[in-house]
């Protein structure tokens, strides 16, 4: 009888045991090598203290407009992810006529791959030959023609665009799980006092989708803060530093043998997401309504 006990604490050790040897202790292992000066070019690891901090935060440049797009990029794409999540999400449970078929259309941009994705739309947008350009010439519209992904003032633009056409449908499938969840007697009881639709929004949806915006948000911060593949695919960081992010740095500095200047970039974003996540549960959840 004790041995049928125990089985769940051996499986928990080693569990713990995998957790602990696969994620807590490379986590630390490279939070101990971002204060050192760990590179391809010396043999010898020297300990530095702040000093890859120091460069990052306050004297290289460089690195302070990777975490600016980074935050830019995560605010950007959270907000538009969420409203355009949400507005179709309340259409398609609307009642409107093959909302099964719509659903899948608007999903199926999540299972593409971001390599697919920044190929066909790195092709969509190109200055010359692009869809985009080749449609606003068609009707006349020659000055809105633009380099999408070579300018400064469009690459960002652009590649957050993208992002937020591949990740919407799967924001959206959150949020139908959250409007079906609630219940209609509510909204039985809000006809009967003649409320009207904007009043049932923001008295009844909103506040009782409080607990799916705050996962939708965490997802879209996440993800956010973690982008790499369809800014590498799409303009591989540029043009100049335009749409640099922290983790094309993180790349970069590990490609040029700058390991622990990249350690420190990774401290950096993991610290900056778990504050953002925390921030963003704790707002979230003195607002929730239960029901």
């Amino acid at each position: 009888m004790k041995s049928s006990k125990m089985y769940p604490w051996y499986f928990s050790s080693g569990a713990l045991i995998i957790y602990f040897t696969f994620i807590v202790l490379p986590s630390f292992i490279g939070i101990y090598y971002s204060f050192t000066d760990w590179n391809s070019f010396y043999p010898e690891i020297r300990f530095v203290g702040f000093d890859n901090y120091k460069t990052i935060l306050f004297e290289d440049r460089a690195y302070l407009a990777y975490i600016k797009n980074t935050v830019l990029f995560t605010v950007v794409t959270t907000i538009a992810k969420t409203i355009l999540g949400l507005l179709l999400a309340m259409l398609l449970v609307s009642g409107i006529k093959g909302a099964s078929f719509h659903r899948m259309v608007m999903f199926s941009p999540q299972v593409l791959s971001f390599l697919i994705v920044g190929l066909v739309f790195k092709s969509l947008l190109d200055p010359n030959f692009g869809f985009l350009n080749y449609c606003l010439r068609a009707i006349g519209l020659d000055f809105l023609a633009q380099d999408w992904l070579g300018s400064l003032t469009w690459a960002m633009p652009s590649v957050m665009a993208v992002d937020t056409w591949k990740g919407m449908g799967y924001i959206m499938v959150l949020f139908i799980a959250g409007l079906l969840a609630i219940p209609k007697t509510f909204y039985e009881a809000a006809d009967i006092d003649g409320a009207s639709q904007l009043h049932k929004f923001f008295r009844i949806t909103l506040p009782l989708l409080l607990p799916t915006i705050t996962i939708t948000t965490i997802l879209n911060i996440t993800y956010g803060l973690r982008v790499f593949d369809i800014i590498y695919v799409l303009t591989g960081g540029g043009p100049g530093y335009a749409t640099d992010v922290i983790n094309t740095a993180v790349y970069s500095a590990f490609a040029k043998g700058y390991w622990a200047m990249g350690s420190a970039l990774s401290t950096i974003l993991f610290i900056i997401m778990v504050f953002a996540s925390y921030f963003v549960i704790r707002a979230m959840n003195k607002k929730a309504v239960e029901y």
